[in-house]
């Protein structure tokens, strides 16, 4: 039996060859969707905003598909939605992969015993009822929690993102207190170590192992850079929180066509710019979404290239 892809050679290879890291978040706010998609009156709970909000990002992946490698749903915009929600992000994750794009779903899971093997079997197992090509995990129950995601990515070629040190700026609160003499953030990636090596691909020597290390925080990412050399890093901070492009990229190493070692994920930015909210012309929103994603590939790809 052929062994599955290692999620990690085709994240990178793929980064390879477009040239760029860029990772677009799906964070479908409903206040800000464009007045061409909008619906009905685009509450929650109005089975009209569903199409409209299914609408909008059936668009946006047309757009962003071959230009990017990766895109990073977030469970909670979807959830808010209900059933017919999350029937919509199945459908979009489904969209994507069939475009090629791989599905990072931002969901945060971390839970003990049979629990996390549910949520493993959701969505990493070879049959999982909805597929995604990696998922976000919470570490702080536990490094045994991580077990049955671990195995759901060994065998089925999936990728795992740990939460380590995040961007937004109560992260501090918990992953910076002291835990004998470390912040508990380096404890935490000190504890990955053994998954990095377990999960490491065969053609790009990466690991698809990840970690989430924000952008806002430099310093920090590349003291967990030090302790897992070959881990992926997504990096949120990029673009609407500020952070810059030269150290969304800080974390990153030298590779065979430039920097590598990750993404770095941007959604408001991309999904929202201010002309593209405003459109009332099809033309007019992709132009304007068009620019945005060509402003964020052109800005990363120079400061991968150097």
């Amino acid at each position: 039996m052929t062994p599955p892809s290692s999620f990690a050679d085709s994240l990178i290879e793929r980064t390879r060859t477009l040239g760029h890291p860029l990772c677009v978040g799906l964070d479908p706010h409903l206040a800000l969707i464009p007045e061409l998609f909008q619906r009905g009156t685009m509450a929650p709970g109005d089975p009209d905003t569903v199409g409209s909000v299914e609408e909008f990002l059936e668009a946006v992946i047309d757009r962003i598909a071959g230009r990017v490698a990766i895109i990073k749903p977030q469970i909670a915009f979807f959830e808010q939605l209900g059933w017919r929600g999350m029937r919509m992000l199945d459908a979009v994750c489904r969209r994507a992969r069939d475009a090629e794009l791989l599905v990072l779903l931002d969901a945060k899971r971390g839970d003990i015993g049979s629990t996390a093997d549910g949520y493993a079997a959701a969505y990493l197992t070879a049959d999982a009822a909805m597929p995604v090509d990696a998922i976000t995990l919470n570490p702080y129950l536990g490094f045994e929690t991580l077990e049955p995601f671990v195995r759901a990515a060994r065998e089925a070629g999936r990728g795992l993102f740990v939460l380590v040190k995040t961007s937004n700026p109560g992260s501090g609160d918990l992953q910076d207190r002291d835990v004998e003499g470390e912040p508990l953030f380096g404890r935490v990636a000190d504890g990955l170590s053994r998954i990095e090596a377990d999960l490491l691909g065969s053609k790009t020597g990466w690991s698809s192992l990840g970690v989430v290390c924000g952008a806002t925080f430099p310093e920090q990412a590349r003291r967990v850079r030090d302790v897992l050399p070959k881990a992926l890093f997504l990096v949120p901070g990029y673009g609407a929180q500020g952070a810059s492009v030269q150290d969304a990229v800080g974390s990153f190493v030298p590779g065979p066509n430039g920097l590598e070692g990750g993404v770095v994920n941007s959604s408001r930015a991309i999904l929202f710019p201010e002309i593209a909210r405003a459109a009332s012309r099809a033309t007019t929103w992709e132009l304007a979404l068009d620019d945005a994603l060509g402003k964020a590939i052109d800005e990363l790809g120079a400061a991968v290239q150097g």
